[in-house]
């Protein structure tokens, strides 16, 4: 009875210390080829996304814009118009938030 609890115990102890004191030397090298490649893959897809966001969001208010100048008074071109131009500039700005977050998410690994 005392030589099996001895062993459990070992083992407990051991597996502990393995985990706290290998933890340290097993992460240090940095992240393996594979982590590094899809890491810059995503910070060139959101600067793509950032590249092309802006002159879209640039068109699509120009377009509300223009939906309203020339609607001649038609009352549904106008409301259209509006949710165009509203809805674009939530859009762009939930864009930037998501940017601004994903760099201060970043800045607090790093």
């Amino acid at each position: 009875m005392k030589k099996k609890l001895f062993y459990i115990f070992f083992t407990i102890i051991f597996s502990i210390l393995l985990v706290f004191i290998m933890g340290n030397f097993t992460f240090a090298w940095g992240d393996p080829e594979i982590v590094d490649k899809i890491n810059s893959a995503f910070e060139s897809i959101e600067g793509w996304i950032l590249k092309i966001a802006t002159p879209a969001a640039a068109v699509a208010v120009g377009s509300g814009i223009f939906m309203k100048k020339f609607s001649f008074g038609d009352e549904e071109k106008i409301r259209t118009g509006k949710k165009i131009i509203k809805g674009t500039l939530f859009s762009y700005a939930f864009i930037l938030a998501i940017d601004l977050i994903l760099s201060a998410i970043k800045s607090l690994i790093e």
